[in-house]
């Protein structure tokens, strides 16, 4: 073994491998112009922090390895799961089936992925090592430093700082030479585990190949063929050894794949503070009420209950190949909460079904938890198919649950058809086919069941929050909720649909191949001339362009603003929305041609292409496009307004991107091209204020003290809460003949929408006071 760097320096700096210049003697001749490059007792000091600087950074360097020790500990973890899965597939463990393959596929890529990492770390801290190899190794050309080691004289003067020197010394080469070492073991294991990951995983793959073929061939005698005495009993301490071992894989599982399952857990808090913010403001605003009539059966003041129903439910979209135990655990504790749920909101009868259904999900776990020989164990499966067939045909029967629950129905149609499958396959001794048929039968029906509590919740969130955000901007608290019910049904019900897919075809084993199918049908590359693109890309840009528009389309319902009247004073909201709903559907173009991966270059040939369109055939719709953009940033009119546009007059109900809509007085609605409103003269009424001017002439005879009446009158004005006070009532009277006097009244009213109503009040009071003072209208 060589010796290390440091105890070769130290030789070096003492061998006097050089001469040093030594100081001239004692009463020697020195002049202003002699030529003295003598060293100083202060180069040999800078000498010697140089070195000592050197040697500070080895403890320095070695303190940065903060994760060496966790490494260690995980790399031990690592090692009993890899003795296990290799003891797995060298002993030809016969209980290994598809959902154990596919966690195994899993648990390696997340084994792979973490001894990349740890590659990754511990070459950069051997990189660092080497950094301070090489400084050391420099300091031999410093030849100050070993002059001074030749020369006795020079070494007693600087005796301290070599005392010094040797224990920073000591202690750099112990702290070298260990972290070197661990370095280099840990280097090691890294290295060795990644070949058996990558065997594992060959293995792994091979099987998972194999298993679905297998899976239809006899694996086992038909049920009435008597059994053979060998193998009849399985072997002393195998069950055990093997629920040790699936705890272990399934431990280390969950502690290395915490990542999967983190934005599951912001999910849930996020919605638990939604839901509880606005039964707050609410509570707050004393308008509680304003929620009776939506009749919530799901959503709570303080949704603890349902934001795990949302978390447990949406739980297979972050971790579909998780092990068995999880998902059982999983979907028993979603229907668990749902069972007081159900108590309170279902038929006695529809009830009583539902706590035999949770009976026999229990039952398949404990009949593998109990290890029972595999003869009995098929026996008992049987027992359960059977059972389960009868009660749904019992439910299928009844044509109340039919009417009423049809979702439901045909989710328990599906369960007794697979039950029936699961026995015969059990009968004929294809014993992997019926524990899959079994197994998805029960999570189908049971995913079903709380996935159609997932879409009313969701459903019951979002009209809350429409609510309680109408009532916080002071809007009116009736609107129609039907339509919006039915646009948010089918929104979360897709979701709902993906959600019940990768369940059922996760537990039925061909989530894998199909989605590996899909994947080569989309990543397929399809030439059409000199153009090339995939299908898949085709899909993801379509994909984003639809999510944005559902997006910009119904952004608005979160702000409450349903696009009804009661929004239209609401100016500044409704323009910015606006202005988002734009930005949002131009960056999503740009991300959908970003993502999709279509070639840029073709698209601006096309883009090319249509322009020659739009020269021969599209001005108008292009004209439309560019004057609805000049609206939406110039705004000269806004949402909300009161404008006349050439013989239309209206409230501006809406601003498109082609074409605006004015929502007139008698409710008509009026859609004119945005090219059109700009080409028109605009009267905008309520540009900067909602302020009107009314005007009113009377005829009367000729008045005694017509100022006095124009005092009454103006005070008779001004107690009309929708006159502005603080615009001048103007009253002018002129003589018209000798015994005739014309009167014009001229006052603004705050709300142009209140004109008429304002108009009316004001003239039947003028009316009333001109009939009780005697004054004679002409």
């Amino acid at each position: 073994m060589k010796k290390p760097i440091l105890l070769l320096l130290l030789l070096v700096f003492t061998s006097g491998m050089a001469l040093a210049q030594k100081a001239p003697p004692k009463g020697a001749d020195t002049t202003l112009f002699s030529d003295n490059n003598q060293p100083t007792r202060s180069d040999y000091l800078a000498g010697f922090e140089k070195v000592f600087q050197t040697m500070n950074k080895v403890p320095l360097v070695t303190s940065s390895f903060t994760r060496l020790q966790d490494i260690q500990s995980h790399l031990k973890d690592a090692d009993s799961v890899l003795e296990i899965l290799k003891d797995r597939f060298s002993g030809k463990d016969r209980t290994l089936n598809i959902r154990n393959l596919q966690m195994y596929q899993s648990l390696l890529e997340e084994l792979d992925n973490t001894m990349s990492e740890f590659g990754k770390v511990l070459n950069g801290y051997d990189q660092k090592m080497d950094d301070v190899r090489k400084e050391i190794r420099d300091l031999r050309k410093d030849t100050l430093m070993r002059g001074l080691f030749k020369d006795s004289v020079l070494r007693a003067s600087f005796t301290p700082q070599l005392q010094t020197l040797r224990t920073k010394f000591r202690r750099a080469d112990s702290l070298v030479k260990a972290n070197t070492a661990i370095l280099n073991d840990l280097k090691a294991k890294v290295s060795t585990d990644a070949i058996v990951i990558e065997e594992l995983g060959y293995q792994t793959s091979e099987a998972l190949k194999t298993a679905g073929g297998r899976a239809f061939t006899k694996e086992r005698l038909y049920l009435w063929e008597p059994v053979t005495a060998q193998g009849s009993t399985p072997p002393p301490g195998g069950f055990k050894k093997s629920v040790n071992a699936e705890q272990q894989l399934a431990s280390y599982y969950f502690r290395n794949t915490r990542s999967k399952r983190s934005m599951l857990w912001v999910i849930g808090i996020a919605f638990f503070a939604w839901v509880n913010y606005n039964f707050r403001s609410l509570k707050k605003l004393n308008k509680l009420s304003a929620i009776k009539e939506f009749d919530f059966k799901y959503v709570k003041a303080v949704p603890w209950l349902m934001t795990f129903v949302l978390m447990l439910n949406l739980a297979p979209l972050f971790d579909h190949n998780a092990p068995a135990i999880y998902i059982e655990t999983t979907q028993f504790l979603l229907m668990v909460l749902l069972t007081p749920v159900f108590y309170k909101l279902l038929p006695r009868q529809i009830f009583m079904g539902w706590g035999l259904f949770i009976l026999l999900f229990l039952f398949l776990p404990v009949i593998r938890i109990l290890g029972l020989p595999i003869r009995l164990m098929r026996y008992a499966n049987v027992v359960h198919d059977l059972v389960a067939i009868v009660i749904g045909l019992l439910f299928i029967r009844v044509r109340s649950f039919r009417n009423e629950y049809r979702l439901m129905w045909w989710a328990v149609m599906l369960y007794t058809f697979l039950n029936i499958l699961a026995v015969c396959m059990n009968m004929f001794g294809r014993v992997t086919l019926s524990q899959i048929f079994s197994a998805t039968a029960v999570y189908a029906l049971a995913q079903a069941a709380s996935l159609s509590v997932f879409v009313q919740l969701t459903i019951e969130a979002f009209l809350l929050q429409i609510q309680g955000s109408r009532i916080r901007k002071r809007y009116p608290e009736q609107f129609d909720v039907a339509d919006i019910r039915r646009s948010l049904f089918r929104f979360v019900s897709v979701l709902a649909v993906l959600i019940w897919a990768i369940v059922f075809s996760t537990n039925l084993n061909i989530y894998d191949a199909f989605n590996a199918g899909l994947k080569a049908l989309f990543q397929a590359s399809i030439v059409i001339g000199n153009s090339s693109f995939t299908i898949g890309g085709v899909v993801l840009f379509l994909g984003i362009i639809w999510v944005a528009n559902f997006l910009q389309k119904y952004i608005a319902y979160f702000f409450g603003d349903i696009g009804d009247d009661a929004a239209f004073d609401d100016k500044g909201q409704r323009s910015r929305l606006l202005v988002t709903r734009l930005i949002l559907l131009v960056l999503a173009f740009l991300l959908a041609i970003s993502a999709s991966g279509l070639p840029v270059d073709k698209i601006t040939v096309i883009l090319g292409a249509l322009g020659v369109g739009i020269g021969l055939g599209l001005q108008s719709i292009v004209n439309n496009f560019v004057s609805g953009i000049i609206l939406i940033f110039d705004r000269p009119l806004r949402i909300g307004d009161t404008v006349e546009i050439g013989s239309n007059k209206g409230r501006v109900k809406e601003i498109g991107i082609r074409s605006s809509t004015l929502l007139t007085e008698d409710g008509a609605e009026v859609i004119l091209p945005n090219g059109d409103v700009l080409s028109k003269e605009i009267t905008n009424w309520t540009l900067s204020n909602s302020n009107a001017r009314i005007n009113f002439n009377y005829k009367v005879a000729k008045l005694e003290d017509p100022e006095t009446v124009k005092q009454e009158l103006k005070a008779l004005i001004a107690a009309n809460e929708q006159v502005i006070a603080r615009r001048e009532i103007e009253i002018i009277m002129n003589l018209v003949s000798a015994t005739s006097l014309s009167v014009r009244i001229a006052f603004w009213c705050r709300d142009i929408m209140k004109v008429s109503e304002t108009e009316a009040a004001i003239n039947n009071a003028i009316y009333d006071y001109f009939a009780q003072k005697g004054i004679v209208t002409q």
